[in-house]
């Protein structure tokens, strides 16, 4: 495992991968428990109650998991449908602990 800082690059994959709530959810509980099924990242858990589940959960199959998988924080089988950390998810582990840590100061929905 490498400890060298972040590149600017991987600051920004970091950063627009924590940018929907979604997606900060699926990286911390996978951060707390590895792997997961896909269905234990229930849309109804994920969802805010003015979020239309059936567009929800589109995009969790078409758009939140590919991203994440792209940017190597998971590793999704679709076959399977079971969601582990990726081999780059070292990387952003430590962001989440941090901002896990501190949630009392974030704003009101994270993760």
């Amino acid at each position: 495992m490498s400890h060298e800082p972040p590149t600017s690059d991987s600051l920004d994959r970091m950063f627009d991968a924590l940018s929907h709530p979604y997606r900060r959810r699926i990286l911390v509980l996978l951060d707390e428990h590895n792997p997961r099924d896909a269905d234990e990242f229930s849309v109804e858990d994920l969802a805010t109650e003015d979020d239309d589940l059936e567009l929800l959960t589109s995009e969790l199959y078409h758009a939140h998991l590919p991203k994440l998988a792209e940017a190597g924080y998971i590793e999704w089988d679709e076959d399977t449908q079971v969601i582990r950390r990726g081999p780059n998810f070292a990387e952003i582990a430590p962001l989440l602990r941090l901002m896990t840590d501190h949630q009392d100061e974030l704003p009101d929905g994270w993760p």
